[in-house]
């Protein structure tokens, strides 16, 4: 599996430095991962991320597990799953990545955010910049404010 991840990730720059010669710019990569991952496959993806030299990393994708949502009527859908359900092992992946890529690589914490409050367990976790989605759905703009009042 590393072998695979490594050579997605060396055609993805291969990619990028042809674009960057193309069009004499340079667009920086980010790599955005699941949730669904344990210690091992974030070590490992951690390390290939640094090998490959990308520019950081965006934790997390849509999750499909429904643990989270086991009773509600709805848990049976298919598909990734999204919004509060998610902030809990969105950090977890937040954390385990910041351990592994250590202070300097840039991590956007994306996953649950539903408040302000959310947002600052996000930059507690580890990342530098917090993706609003679902939670901006929901919310509106007043989520965005919240949380730059909660993580200033």
């Amino acid at each position: 599996q590393d072998a695979l991840l490594d050579d997605l990730l060396g055609a993805l720059k291969d990619a990028q430095a042809r674009l960057a010669q193309r069009h004499s710019r340079r667009v920086p990569m980010f790599l955005k991962i699941a949730p669904d991952l344990d210690t091992s496959q974030i070590e490992a993806i951690a390390g290939a991320l640094q090998r490959h030299a990308f520019d950081g990393v965006i934790a997390t994708n849509t999750t499909l597990a429904r643990e989270a949502i086991a009773d509600h009527p709805l848990a049976g859908q298919q598909g990734g799953l999204s919004g509060a359900p998610l902030l809990v092992p969105a950090n977890r992946i937040v954390q385990s990545l910041r351990t592994a890529l250590g202070p300097e690589f840039p991590i956007i914490g994306v996953g649950g955010v539903m408040s302000g409050s959310d947002a600052r367990s996000k930059i507690a976790a580890g990342a530098n910049l917090i993706q609003l989605y679902t939670g901006l759905i929901y919310r509106g703009p007043d989520l965005v404010a919240e949380s730059v009042r909660a993580t200033a």
